[in-house]
């Protein structure tokens, strides 16, 4: 293995957008290694990217970067099982997995480990994710960039100060996408009741959604600025903010991102029970 060897346990959907990242930004496929239970899935990756594939965890896990990308569900037991792999090593552990604490996976891997939590989100299967990492006390500044790269490979990264922010990350962006698409799919259904056809509908919703995204990208302003600019007095939009308002649409939303929150800290209490 060379310094800059990458092992992903797991080759799920992430990892693959992960692996697909890295090697469209310079990765070389010879030091990305995957190992995964399933045979199609490592024949696909092979035949796509050209990495070393195998059911042998031990593999990619005696790389200097170990991204742990497996369900939350089975991440106590493959660690436990690769515990002995990291007994006289010392890799950066990159963990993809909501929820999982990092005093759990340090526990779990033979303790004093060097972990890295991230928190993507799905838009990352199409390069457009954003992830919200968080490092413990033994990761220094070079292991932060190792970790960094392999999620920048997909999106942007932010870095939080403490761990338990990460739950926050979860509601808001972690599951943000599914409140997108919940008003897409409100504002689509609008535009049928109102006589528009189906895929009419369906496209003008889309396309509104993945051009107020860009504007709000491309200006750096603040979203209430930029709503307050296309908002005129006495108009059609400002008719439907304040129909909106008046039903509770920014209390209903907080309390909705609030309770994805508590339950990504109940989730964690229970990934993390002996």
């Amino acid at each position: 293995m060379s310094n800059s060897d990458i092992g992903f346990i797991g080759g799920g959907n992430m990892a693959t957008s992960l692996i697909g990242g890295l090697i469209a930004n310079g990765f070389s496929p010879e030091t990305i290694y995957v190992s995964d239970p399933d045979a199609t899935r490592l024949d696909h990756l092979r035949r796509r990217f050209s990495v070393h594939t195998g059911s042998d965890n031990t593999v990619p896990a005696s790389c200097p970067t170990v991204v742990l990308a497996v369900k939350p569900q089975v991440m106590r037991e493959v660690v436990v099982n690769l515990a002995p792999t990291w007994a006289d090593r010392d890799p950066l552990l990159v963990s993809i997995a909501a929820g999982v604490r990092i005093s759990d996976i340090d526990r779990w891997a033979g303790g004093g480990k060097a972990i890295v939590r991230t928190m993507p989100n799905t838009p990352a299967l199409v390069g457009a994710g954003a992830t919200g990492l968080f490092a413990n006390e033994r990761v220094d500044e070079k292991r932060c960039l190792d970790a960094d790269k392999v999620l920048r490979a997909v999106g942007i990264t932010l870095w939080v100060d403490e761990e338990d922010l990460l739950d926050a990350v979860t509601a808001l962006s972690g599951s943000g996408p599914a409140y997108c698409f919940l008003l897409m799919e409100i504002m689509q259904a609008a535009g049928e009741s109102m006589g528009l056809e189906r895929d009419t509908a369906k496209q003008l919703t889309l396309q509104t959604a993945l051009g107020a995204a860009r504007i709000a990208l491309d200006e750096g302003e603040d979203p209430a600025t930029l709503r307050k600019r296309v908002t005129s007095p006495g108009g059609t939009t400002e008719r439907a903010i304040v129909t909106m308002r008046e039903g509770g649409i920014e209390a209903l939303v907080k309390q909705g991102i609030s309770a994805a929150q508590r339950r990504s800290v109940e989730l964690g209490d229970a990934l993390g029970e002996e």
